[in-house]
């Protein structure tokens, strides 16, 4: 069972995005409300895949994402935007990120996201 860890500083977000992996038969290995967490619990646990908000208290996304891969550098890491953050995208794939989505998405636009990095669903 693919494992994920979520980080959103909204709770509802983390929820949301919970379900849909438990949805689709992953362990969900914990949750963090912002970047400082986040490090922590990949440190904790190496999980397959990270769903990675960029806006957040204490530590963002991309500083978080800055953290992780130098340590972990097949860290699989979704960045999860706003819109007009582009330019913050970039430097989160140049800092190591996988891939990104953009809020608000459809649970299909996430599984591809997941599919095209993971590889485990059907087409």
């Amino acid at each position: 069972m693919p494992s994920v860890l979520i980080v959103d500083d909204a709770l509802f977000m983390r929820v949301a995005v919970g379900n849909m992996f438990r949805e689709w038969g992953f362990d969900v290995v914990g949750e963090a409300a912002n970047g400082r967490e986040a490090v922590e619990l990949y440190r904790e646990h190496q999980p397959d895949l990270v769903t990675m908000d960029i806006t957040m208290p204490v530590m963002s996304g991309l500083d978080a994402v800055k953290e992780i891969i130098p340590e972990f550098p097949d860290a699989n890491i979704i960045m999860i935007t706003a819109l007009g953050q582009q330019r913050i995208i970039v430097d989160a794939i140049e800092a190591g990120a996988k891939d990104f989505i953009t809020k608000p998405f459809e649970q299909n636009q996430l599984k591809m996201v997941v599919n095209n990095i993971l590889g485990l669903f059907e087409h």
